[in-house]
């Protein structure tokens, strides 16, 4: 099994050894980057298995860098903050963020959801090379072999690992309600404790890449007190 390589951006010297020193003994590669021109020097010369990234960053803050990472790449990113409240949750998982955790924190806990992300992102990989299908609907296109979405002009559009599971877990399942609770079990299961407002933040970034006007969705709709159904027709091969 590959070592997995963590980048930890925290400008808070103290707390960035702290925790490379946590992941190392526990058998982890890490770098250090003290903001986003640092980090990105590291990203452009390193491959990086997931980035753990403060909130609170001198120049550009870890909300900006999360949503500029999520345009190029599905690098998994768990965000620390002192502001731990449910909006700043939210607005993190808005970003792209594949976790959320609040200062202060114990090391033990940085590293179990390190490791369910990293296990969510295996076990993804190794469905890849399975034999997936690919769908086709309304135009669109997902390779589920290559895990790629295309919209009916034949562009690429990105999706993250988070993304891609949730389309997926749609096109195989088109005209059927699915609950918040059946998505989560469908997606990732219940290791990683994630909450229906995960799920709710997914469509509506599902929406925005999908959807002709997001607020008044056309192929993801939301069926009230039930959850979520994927109405275009969908064809396999």
């Amino acid at each position: 099994m590959t070592t997995p390589h963590i980048l930890i951006v925290e400008d808070d010297r103290d707390i960035g050894l702290l925790i490379a020193k946590y992941l190392k003994s526990n058998e982890m590669r890490v770098s250090l980057a003290e903001n986003a021109r640092a980090m990105d020097r590291i990203l452009a010369d390193t491959r990086i298995s997931l980035i753990v990234l403060d909130r609170m960053l001198p120049g550009e803050d870890g909300l900006s860098i999360c949503r500029r990472l999520r345009a190029s790449s599905d690098i998994p990113i768990i965000i620390l903050t002192a502001q731990a409240d449910e909006i700043e949750r939210i607005l993190g998982l808005e970003m792209g963020a594949d976790d959320y955790l609040g200062k202060p924190f114990n090391p033990r806990e940085l590293l179990a959801r390190i490791r369910a992300v990293l296990r969510r992102r295996d076990d993804a990989l190794s469905a890849a090379t399975g034999p997936k299908r690919s769908y086709k609907f309304a135009g669109w296109s997902l390779d589920g072999p290559m895990r790629r979405l295309y919209d009916p002009k034949g562009t690429r559009v990105e999706l993250t690992g988070a993304e891609f599971e949730m389309l997926l877990v749609f096109c195989e399942r088109p005209g059927r309600t699915l609950s918040r609770d059946q998505i989560i079990d469908l997606t990732q299961g219940r290791e990683a404790s994630p909450s229906e407002r995960s799920v709710d933040i997914l469509v509506s970034r599902l929406r925005r890449k999908l959807e002709r006007d997001p607020k008044d969705p056309e192929l993801l709709q939301t069926i009230r007190s039930s959850g979520y159904l994927f109405s275009p027709e969908v064809s396999s091969g």
